[in-house]
């Protein structure tokens, strides 16, 4: 319903709307009291939990049954796409022969709103015997939980935004928001770079956004160069093969001098033109990129000159084009 329809309502239904805005408020402002409580609460236990994590050599691997299970597969997600290598193992299955996924190099983050999660039983068994750190996080204190982990997240005392207090609504919002906490502490420990975020996500728009000239360059026999003494006579074949419409001018080395595009041609075209050098007729200074300049910023380079080609040059050598058409094929505007 639009705000403009709002004063066409009914007064019953006028009131029933009333109500359901009261209803998801009150849920948003227990949960926002809850989350500044946990904010307040962390301390030791968390430093604890995230110097065991940091150090550990294999995965986390994250359990939960039920509610707390979603919450613990999430949690897995953003873990292992933040830099800290992680997935989830369902307790149920845990007992039945996925207990060999966990080696002693692990760790175990159990999550259980009650603490007494008879499904976590087997887990928490496993790792007292090969000495597997875990951390359990819960929101009672002297739980089976808490008791049997290596360091135990102990949620503040919240009631359930549900009406009746029993649908998991805080407790799962605390558990989610704190799994956050973990994953965004961890990140910033591991010194976790746009780029390593990139390697882990190269699909969608942030991969796009992350996207470099070096990852879409043409290089190699590719490359369309010649030497400055080059006649024109051979540069246009040279032009014509490798289908850039352009030539970039470079010395003996590889050094990148200058370019030859239509324009010069053009500018320069008479009755010698074919006995020309490149030298001659090359534009000097022309502008370039290097290979990890963000492809977004090479098209907003190439949009603001009218051109379609860019070199790459690195180190002051040529070792690439790109062109605009690799950019817009990549989803790159």
């Amino acid at each position: 319903m639009t705000p403009s329809a709002a004063p066409h309502l009914s007064p019953s239904a006028r009131s029933e709307q009333n109500d359901d805005l009261l209803s998801a408020r009150k849920v948003l402002t227990m949960e926002a009291a809850a989350l500044a409580d946990l904010a307040a609460s962390l301390g030791s236990a968390f430093v604890t939990a995230l110097d065991i994590l940091f150090a550990i050599k294999g995965r986390v691997i994250v359990s939960g049954m039920g509610k707390s299970g979603h919450i613990a597969n999430k949690i897995a997600s953003t873990l292992a796409s933040t830099g800290t290598p992680s997935f989830f193992v369902h307790p149920g299955e845990a007992s039945h022969g996925d207990l060999g996924m966990i080696t002693k190099d692990d760790a175990v983050l159990a999550l259980s709103n009650s603490g007494e999660t008879s499904e976590l039983a087997d887990m928490v068994a496993y790792c007292k015997r090969f000495q597997i750190p875990l951390i359990g996080m819960t929101s009672r204190a002297g739980s089976a939980l808490e008791t049997a982990s290596t360091v135990a997240l102990v949620l503040p005392a919240a009631p359930e935004a549900c009406p009746m207090g029993l649908a998991p609504t805080t407790s799962t919002t605390l558990m989610l928001a704190l799994g956050d906490a973990i994953a965004v502490a961890l990140l910033e420990r591991n010194k976790f770079s746009p780029t390593d975020f990139k390697t882990f996500h190269p699909g969608g728009k942030l991969g796009l956004k992350l996207l470099k000239v070096a990852d879409l360059m043409h290089s190699g026999d590719e490359l369309p160069t010649a030497t400055s003494d080059l006649i024109m006579s051979e540069a246009i074949l040279v032009i014509t093969a490798k289908r850039f419409g352009c030539l970039a001018i470079v010395d003996a080395d590889g050094k990148f001098e200058g370019i030859i595009t239509d324009g010069d041609l053009r500018r320069h075209m008479g009755p010698a033109f074919l006995q020309h050098r490149a030298k001659d007729v090359m534009t000097a200074g022309a502008q370039t990129v290097g290979p990890d300049t963000l492809a977004s910023e090479a098209v907003a380079l190439m949009n603001a000159r009218s051109i379609t080609n860019l070199f790459v040059v690195d180190n002051g050598r040529a070792v690439g084009i790109v062109h605009i058409h690799d950019c817009l094929r990549a989803g790159v505007v």
